[in-house]
């Protein structure tokens, strides 16, 4: 592990703060995903803090809940009175509903966040600064047979650290190390390993626990590098970057991508269904993935449990092997009815769809109900995979826990608390949109509607920028020449090995040139229909059968203009393939009703802050009507602005349930326009 500890970067005042020094640590370790990934981890720091009175109380503050090491700040640690948590840990009995109901009682600020659900081991181990981690290769140590974990931590770390058996976090762990700690640690103690959860290191400062961390996980790198070899890192190539290759170059007994797209879609389909919910899928090709899902015992090997209990509520138990569903959701259904008794309270069961889809097929696939959740359930199994064959293939075996207390954690009264308190996510949540047009005017506010309402989006365009409309896992901007048919396509192949499928589409991209009739060249009027017609047509067929499995019905909706009913003179070509592109979706909704897709046209009109309307032009404009450039704007019969933003609102509410019965219609966004009335 790799000492990343800076001497100046605490230094601007004379004395460190132990709070900032307990940040800084944190977000080294958290920097590191071999060490916490999402949300793991967790970290503390005891030091006095004045209370109202102004005179000092002993304290200790401890990470919040919902706080990523990587990024946390001082605001993140939630300073707790010392005393009462140790005055907690005499108690012999505690539920973990009057734990977190106490702690939060023991706040000194209750403005800060919920405190870790394993603060009282922190208030309990003596030292002054304590770091914790779920490190790749400390679970690797512990997901061994008992004999071979038991030699081989011997071996590492003799007696400079206290072994823990596992038990769940909260009361119980804090207790039992309390009960462990007198007969195992001495003045040489540095660590503390938890097994089946990972490593503590303590010192009289944070700085000495982050070094202890670091000795530690060296000392454990290199006894693995001698006895259990890696066979390979993953590589961070996942889904195509890019339209051009849909697949992994060394993949060429992946099936073609016109029977792939269907295979997905027809997978994604099926697991939202048996979710409730429409789900975001992400397919992986990397070469360590395509090594894992060719192993003659991937079945067993995968089926054996998570490095950490905490892996379960992202990966659920066990990856699904293969694609029969109906097995792997009846094996749920079992799993959760034979640990039921465990329970003690009410449990609501979880949906029994997969989070991992293992295929020597299809690769890798990971699912959640976000994008963001198919890429968290991404980044653990790509830490699961190396730490399953080194154990299988040089330790004698990977064992994990079992699974009572693998279902322990998945139904833990904590985590059902959070799903009662949950709150409803954004009415688009797990649908997968693809948008033309994306990088400007309407095409651009549409793409970052559907964004902000939940929608994994993938946006195509000519424009460069593109990639850059919008961030994060949902978003997928593909550079695409739409009057490429070929080219579309191989979006819709990204589209959906990035995200599964396809359930809305929005054609925006457009084009418009002012001609008077005869003027109009064969090159203008052959672009027009390029653009606005032909490209849309080529993209309806390529989509159709992806649609056509969308858990939720295919949305379409197509952005013509108000020269459809109403056209204007010089635009002879953009009016009449708007006219066209509009009689085109009159009979797609026709033809695609049966599979449940509807489609429907808008009609914008005047929407000044796109790419068509330079500021010179709308001077112009106005001037020859007589009007100021903000009168010209406003000269509809609400006399209100049109906007690609309210253009896009109402694409939106199209593809939402509200509009769940409409297909077929022509709605205008013109502020009202006496000719088309």
């Amino acid at each position: 592990m790799e000492d990343r500890w800076d001497p100046t970067a605490l230094t601007a005042s004379p004395r460190v703060d132990p709070v900032a020094e307990c940040v800084y640590c944190s977000r080294l370790i958290g920097a590191d995903p071999s060490l916490v990934l999402h949300g793991g981890g967790n970290s503390s720091v005891k030091a006095a803090r004045p209370d109202v009175t102004g005179r000092n109380v002993d304290a200790i503050f401890v990470k919040g809940s919902g706080w990523d090491m990587g990024s946390i700040e001082v605001a993140g640690f939630t300073p707790l009175r010392l005393d009462r948590l140790r005055d907690l840990l005499e108690v012999e009995e505690l539920s973990d509903v009057d734990m977190m109901r106490e702690l939060g009682a023991a706040k000194l600020d209750p403005s800060f966040p919920a405190p870790s659900v394993e603060t009282l081991l922190h208030a309990f181990l003596p030292h002054r600064a304590v770091q914790h981690s779920h490190a790749d290769v400390i679970v690797n140590l512990t997901n061994l047979a008992a004999e071979r974990r038991a030699e081989a931590l011997a071996e590492i770390y003799g007696d400079d650290v206290v072994v823990v058996p596992y038990v769940m976090p909260g009361f119980d762990l804090a207790k039992l190390v309390q009960a462990t700690w007198p007969a195992h640690a001495h003045p040489g103690t540095t660590g503390m390993v938890l097994l089946n959860h990972g490593l503590f290191t303590f010192g009289d400062t944070s700085e000495e626990a982050y070094r202890r961390h670091v000795d530690l996980i060296t000392r454990a790198e290199q006894w693995l590098d001698r006895h259990a070899p890696a066979a390979g890192r993953a590589e961070e190539s996942s889904s195509p970057s890019s339209p051009s290759s849909p697949s992994s170059p060394s993949s060429p007994s992946l099936p073609p991508s016109a029977q792939l797209l269907t295979d997905l879609a027809d997978l994604r389909r099926a697991i939202s269904l048996a979710a409730g919910a429409p789900m975001v899928m992400r397919r992986h090709t990397d070469s360590v993935v395509e090594r894992f899902v060719a192993r003659p015992d991937l079945a067993s090997l995968a089926d054996r449990g998570p490095l950490t209990p905490d892996h379960v509520i992202r990966t659920k138990r066990a990856p699904m092997v293969g694609t029969d569903l109906a097995a792997y959701t009846s094996a749920y259904a079992t799993y959760v009815d034979a640990h039921r008794s465990r329970a003690r309270t009410p449990v609501t069961a979880l949906d029994p769809a997969p989070r991992v889809v293992l295929d020597p097929r299809l690769g890798m696939v990971t699912i959640g109900r976000t994008a963001k959740d198919a890429a968290i359930a991404a980044d653990i199994y790509h830490h699961t995979v190396p730490v399953l064959e080194r154990a299988e293939d040089h330790l004698g075996g990977y064992v994990a826990l079992p699974s009572p207390d693998l279902w322990d954690m998945e139904y833990w009264v904590l985590e059902q608390a959070k799903l009662a308190t949950s709150s409803t996510p954004p009415e688009l949540t797990g649908m997968v949109a693809v948008v033309t047009g994306a990088a400007s005017g309407i095409g651009r506010a549409c793409a970052l509607d559907l964004l902000g309402r939940g929608a994994a989006v993938v946006g195509l365009d000519l424009a460069d920028g593109v990639a850059d409309v919008g961030s994060g896992p949902a978003w997928l901007g593909v550079r695409t020449d739409v009057t490429d048919a070929a080219a579309q396509h191989e979006a819709l192949v990204a589209a959906v090995d990035r995200f599964g499928g396809v359930d809305i589409v929005v054609a925006s991209a457009g084009f418009f040139a002012t001609a008077p009739i005869a003027d109009l060249t064969a090159e203008a009027w052959r672009t027009t229909m390029a653009v606005n017609l032909d490209a849309v047509a080529s993209l309806f067929t390529a989509v159709h059968p992806l649609l056509a499995r969308s858990p939720v019905g295919g949305r379409v909706v197509v952005i013509a203009s108000k020269n459809v009913p109403a056209p204007g003179k010089g635009a002879a070509a953009y009016s009449s393939s708007k006219a066209a592109l509009t009689q085109l979706c009159r009979v797609a909704a026709l033809e695609w009703a049966d599979d449940g897709i509807r489609v429907n046209v808008v009609h914008p009109d005047a929407v000044f802050d796109t790419g068509l309307w330079s500021p010179e032009l709308l001077a112009e404009r106005a001037a020859k009507a007589g009007l100021t450039v903000d009168g010209y704007k406003l000269r509809n019969l609400l006399h209100t602005e049109v906007t690609s933003a309210r253009v896009a609102g109402v694409v939106r509410s199209l593809c939402s349930d509200t509009f769940a019965a409409t297909t077929g219609a022509q709605v205008p966004i013109d502020g009202g326009n006496d000719r088309v009335i």
